[in-house]
């Protein structure tokens, strides 16, 4: 306990300067001999590693010592060739290590520590995987971890489904939806409740974009009111942000909230409760937040065909443990804040705080209370999304002539789980569910978006499918005996009329005069037409 105490008032005095400040100094990096590397002092490790600011090239390691060391991550191709080296000579408890000059969507090997000789954690465990070069078309898996850290029994049981799920499937990254440390979001609760409980199976490997929530704002005492206004809290500390547009999108200056692309996805995290300027929040539309957004979005190219996601932790529907209608972040977000997102045609609106499941159809234009929600005025489409056979379960669909229409989810159950209002569940939303915790993964694949809710038991508990820009129809026209390949405009399973293959291409030879191809899907819900015409 005395070692503790002191470490902690050691901490306190060498600990960077309050704010919310991103710091862009990137270490240097060096290719050296292991004969010339030299032991340092010995340090136990606190926390860590985990991975932040991830891009197609470059990606920090953090970590935490008991000691004042300096910052070493030996890095390379495989567990026992890690000849790169990049370092902080600095000596600290909080180490960030920036590793530059990295290829897209590759996986490298690492150890830290503070030298050779002193290595604190390495092995084949120790690994992370570049992002994909930004609009690159690929199949990513993102995981969705809501109001997490309160370090009960639901939380390993979630994290445990969710590892159990991914199996020996690659994780791109993950991200949290705010209160990722109860009940106060202080040092110490983020060390018992948050990077304790993930440490060996997520931090390590995968790499984090948080949120933060009001509990992350020190919300049950009285200085949460100047601490939305200073961000002077430890949710700040422990993580970085791509602040500088790094990772893709408009730079936003602030770790409040930025963006950052996943392949073709674009993803922004917002902050739904703490102050801009001292004054403004998100709601208030006119706020530094909201004109960031509308400049990020602005300058999304090919925006029809991109996915847009934003996450934050108050949600603008629920009836679970908190009620839309009656909260005033809830109620100023739906009324003021999301109508700017549609008319950008962000597709899905991903948030936490109440503690359960619960997810919309393809919807838009609704702002008001739950009463006044119209299934015919407000959904755009009457499908469930399912799409997996059942009746009127084939997915929504977008389009660059019509790309109107979001879906919100809320996922708050990865920790804190339960509870529900009188009116549960919410008009709005097509499915809920309370009954245990979960959290979710996104998964992209070219013009194909999934989520699905992994429940605490392990089952998958909802699942939708969206496409973008798919019933498409072709008009060839190529001389007979000509080769040419035909390929489906959607991901999934296919079927051809005039060919047995059941591949997304297909080579065809032009006969002579005029020949129509279709391709669609198992459950008719989406089909391209290739028209022919061959002329002699």
């Amino acid at each position: 306990m005395k070692r503790l105490l002191v470490l902690m008032i050691i901490m306190g005095a060498v600990a960077s300067a309050p704010g919310i400040a991103q710091d862009t100094s990137a270490p240097k990096k060096v290719k050296v001999p292991q004969a010339e590397r030299k032991p340092t002092v010995t340090a136990g490790l606190l926390r860590g590693p985990y991975l932040q600011v991830a891009t197609s090239e470059s990606i920090m390691v953090r970590w935490r010592t008991d000691a004042l060391t300096r910052s070493v991550v030996n890095y390379g191709a495989a567990p026992g060739q890690l000849d790169l080296l990049a370092e902080d000579t600095s000596l600290t408890f909080e180490h960030k290590v920036l590793l530059t000059g990295l290829s897209p969507h590759t996986k490298y090997y690492y150890g830290i520590g503070g030298g050779m000789g002193d290595t604190l954690q390495s092995g084949a465990e120790n690994y992370f995987v570049t992002l994909p070069a930004p609009g690159a078309t690929g199949s990513y898996r993102i995981g969705v971890f809501g109001d997490c850290g309160n370090n009960s029994t639901n939380q390993r049981n979630v994290r445990d489904q969710v590892i159990k799920y991914l199996g020996d499937k690659h994780m791109d990254s993950w991200i949290l939806l705010g209160d990722n440390a109860y009940s106060s979001g202080t040092d110490p609760e983020f060390q018992q409740k948050f990077f304790n409980v993930y440490k060996d199976n997520l931090l390590r490997k995968y790499p984090l974009f948080p949120a933060p929530g009001n509990h992350d704002y020190n919300d049950l005492y009285r200085f949460k009111s100047s601490a939305q206004a200073s961000h002077d809290i430890a949710y700040y500390q422990n993580f970085s942000m791509p602040t500088q547009g790094e990772a893709g999108g408009v730079a936003s200056n602030t770790q409040a909230f930025y963006a950052f692309d996943i392949g073709n996805a674009h993803f922004l995290s917002l902050d739904s409760y703490g102050k801009e300027d001292n004054i403004t929040r998100m709601s208030d539309t006119l706020g530094a937040q909201v004109q960031w957004i509308k400049k990020d979005l602005e300058a999304i190219e090919n925006r029809s065909s991109k996915w847009v996601i934003a996450y934050w932790h108050h949600p603008p529907y629920t009836m679970g443990s908190h009620n839309s209608d009656r909260e005033t972040e809830l109620v100023k977000i739906r009324e003021n804040f999301i109508r700017i997102l549609e008319r950008y045609g962000v597709d899905l609106v991903l948030c936490g705080h109440s503690h359960v499941y619960e997810r919309s159809k393809l919807m838009n234009n609704h702002f008001g209370m739950e009463a006044s929600f119209s299934e015919e005025k407000h959904n755009l489409s009457t499908s469930t999304a399912l799409y997996d056979g059942s009746k009127n379960g084939c997915p929504y669909i977008k389009d660059s002539a019509n790309n109107k229409g979001t879906v919100y989810v809320v996922t708050g159950s990865a920790g804190a789980q339960g509870g529900h209002q009188e009116t549960y569940p919410h008009d709005a939303m097509f499915y809920s569910f309370n009954n245990l915790g979960g959290a979710s993964m996104v998964e992209v694949e070219d013009n194909r978006l999934d989520l699905k809710f992994i429940s605490a038991d392990g089952q998958i508990r909802d699942h939708f499918t969206m496409m973008k820009n798919v019933n498409k129809t072709h008009i060839l026209r190529v001389k007979k005996g000509q080769s040419l390949t035909l390929k489906a405009s959607f991901v999934g399973n296919y079927k051809w009329n005039k060919s047995t293959a059941t591949t997304r291409n297909i080579n065809v030879v032009a006969p002579a005069g005029k020949t129509v191809y279709e391709v669609y899907d198992p459950f008719s819900c989406v089909k391209d037409v290739f028209e022919v015409n061959a002329s002699k």
